[in-house]
This record gives C-alpha cells, sequence and structure tokens, in this order.
C-alpha cells in the first residue's frame, strides 16, 4: 500500500482572490487635460467649426425643404419652460 495520505484529500481547495467589487462608475473627470495651450485652443476651434457646419447643414435642407414644397415649411421649436416666477 502506498503511505500518505490520499491525493482528493490532500488538495485543499484554492483560496479565493480577493475582487473588487464593483461600486459604479469613479467620480471626476475622464479626459486627461493636455498640457499645451495650443491643443486646447486647437480643440475649440475644432468643436466650433463642428457647431458652425451642422447648422449650416440643417439651415439648406430646410431651404431646399421649404422651396420645394407647395405649402410654407415652419419649422417648429419646442416652447421654453415658464419659471414660477414668471406665473
Amino acid at each position: 500500500m502506498a503511505q500518505g495520505r490520499f491525493k482528493l484529500a490532500a488538495r485543499k481547495p484554492p483560496a479565493k482572490k480577493q475582487q473588487s467589487r464593483g461600486r459604479g462608475p469613479k467620480k471626476g473627470g475622464r479626459i486627461i487635460a493636455p498640457k499645451k495651450i495650443q491643443v486646447i485652443q486647437q480643440q475649440k476651434l475644432k468643436k466650433n467649426l463642428e457647431v458652425a457646419i451642422r447648422n449650416k447643414i440643417e439651415q439648406d435642407v430646410t431651404m431646399k425643404a421649404s422651396s420645394s414644397m407647395p405649402k410654407k415649411l415652419n419649422v417648429v421649436k419646442a416652447p421654453q419652460k415658464k419659471r414660477k416666477a414668471d406665473k
């Protein structure tokens, strides 16, 4: 007979690794701030250009749509919410 313990009894279950609990998203910004002022200025310029291009495209589309339709095209905007002080 073999000496010693049985192999199954000798093995211990591996210790569970401590997992970090999901406590939700961390607070704070997710963007690493650039170190150079020039990069910040380029990002602002790019964003302003994108907004201007988008507005121009919307204006062109509404002009084309209004010219091709027999009725006048009205662009409806959502009404602004009134404050309690205004009432």
